[in-house]
Formats: structure tokens, sequence, C-alpha cells
């Protein structure tokens, strides 16, 4: 079994006044993907900030190998070794692929060969990017965005990789798909919306499982809702609710009872 790399202990965190993390308790492995997951407004997407230093802590420890996060600010945990992919993604809709890129670069110091060394592997992990380099953020299909997010993120090489609900915004809502079925089956459009989530979805996933192979050692904290997307990717889960977490375990632990009692509204 690998090495520990990040270890949450016991961690709380108060905003306005409420509660919103209940010592929450975790570790990432060396090399492992963990995926984070509960439904709306349980505390995954809290969890991270406060790991990237946004959110203080009421009390708990942070730790990224030997190193004591609860002592750092954002900026000093993203030289520590962690990389943060927001929930929305936050990239610049208004640059170009290359150039949103380089503002990753620039806001690093990361310069000449090195630079150049880390805009060829994103390019290499992420084709689409290479092809769409002249494009402008916006325009980019939700998967593009969320690899442009992720290669970003990658140029600073992190040892922990924090993702936050990289399908959000393009996996289409199941609800939507029972109540409307008849109408989407007259309604070319809509079905090409679904159809380009799903591949969306598909090119995430790749994009992760790719981003493994070629990253020996890189660590993957995943906060994700949808669970065939977990099942598909992650070496462990978590499941959180109410600001705790409830359960634990390998993946394959990750049962239809499971999801039932502790993941569906």
């Amino acid at each position: 079994m690998s090495e520990v790399l990040l270890t949450v202990s016991s961690a709380e965190v108060d905003i306005d006044g409420s509660r919103i993390l209940r010592g929450v308790t975790l570790e990432v492995r060396h090399g492992e993907l963990v995926a984070l997951m509960g439904r709306n407004g349980v505390g995954k997407t809290t969890t991270l900030r406060a790991l990237m230093g946004l959110r203080p802590l009421r009390s708990g420890v942070m730790t990224l190998g030997s190193t004591d996060l609860t002592k750092l600010d954002t900026a000093s945990r993203a030289r520590a070794g962690l990389g943060y992919v927001p929930q929305g993604r936050d990239i610049f809709p208004h640059l170009t692929v290359e150039e949103n890129l380089r503002i990753s670069l620039v806001t690093h110091g990361i310069k000449g060969a090195a630079a150049r060394e880390g805009l060829d592997e994103v390019y290499t992990l992420f084709p689409i990017l290479k092809q769409f380099v002249a494009r402008k953020g916006g325009v980019l299909s939700g998967g593009q965005q969320q690899q442009l997010a992720i290669g970003r993120a990658l140029l600073t090489q992190p040892k922990l990789l924090l993702l936050d609900e990289p399908t959000e915004g393009i996996q289409p809502s199941i609800i939507e798909e029972i109540g409307d079925t008849l109408k989407k089956l007259k309604s070319p459009p809509v079905a090409a919306a679904i159809e380009q989530a799903q591949h969306d979805t598909e090119e995430i996933k790749g994009a992760i499982k790719t981003l493994r192979r070629t990253r020996a050692g890189l660590s993957i904290l995943l906060v994700e809702q949808y669970v065939d997307f977990c099942r598909a990717i992650a070496d462990r889960f978590y499941a959180m609710d109410r600001g705790a977490v409830t359960i634990s375990g390998p993946i394959a632990d990750l049962t239809d009872e499971v999801v039932k009692e502790h993941l569906q509204v």
C-alpha cells in the first residue's frame, strides 16, 4: 500500500455562524484517486476550499506529506503541491486556450524550457486543446473547458490535484431525461445537447484516466455526484452528509444499496 500524501483530521469549518464541516477526516495516498461524494450542500466543496485556504478551519489539521497546510496561505499551499480546479472551472472566456494556459505559467513564475515542456505535456495529454489553441475559452464545450482547466492546474506540477464537480453543467438531469422523454424524441436540438453532454463526460473521464497513466504518483481528490463516473475512475470513496463523512471504502463497495442510503436525495 502506498504512502499517505494528504491527511485531513477532524476538520471543522463555520460559515456565517453555521457549522458546515463537522469533524471531516479523510486521506489520499500517493498515486490514488479518491472520490468525495454526497448530496448538494453537505460540505464537499467547502472541504476543497478549506484545503486551499479559501475557508479558514475552526479546528482540525490538514497535512500534505510533512507540510502542515493549516499554517499556510493559499499561494503557499499551491507551491507546496496542491493544484485546484474549482467548481465552474473559472477559465477566462475571452482569452484563447493558449492565453488561459500561459496565465498559469506567468502567475507561478514558470519560464523558458520549463514552460515549453509544460505546455507540450498538456497538449499531449489533451490533443483537443492543441487543436483549438487559438480558440476562445468561452466557445469550447463543457468537456473541453474542463480539460483546459485541468491542463492549467497541471502546469504548476502539483502533487495532489483537487477536482471540484468536473461534470457539473455537463451531465443532463435525470429528472429531465425521464420527465421529458417524448419531447426529446421530437426535438433534435435537445437530443443533440444530451449527446454532446455524454460525449463531454466521456472526454473528461478519458482525460483523467490518461493523466493517471502518464503522471505516475499524481494523486487526485475528486468531488463528484455522478456515481457511474466515480465508479469508472476512482480507487476509493468517501460519502458525506451534513458536514461529516458517513461511510468510506474501496470503490467496489459503492454498491447500489450504499448509493441509495447515503447519496440519493
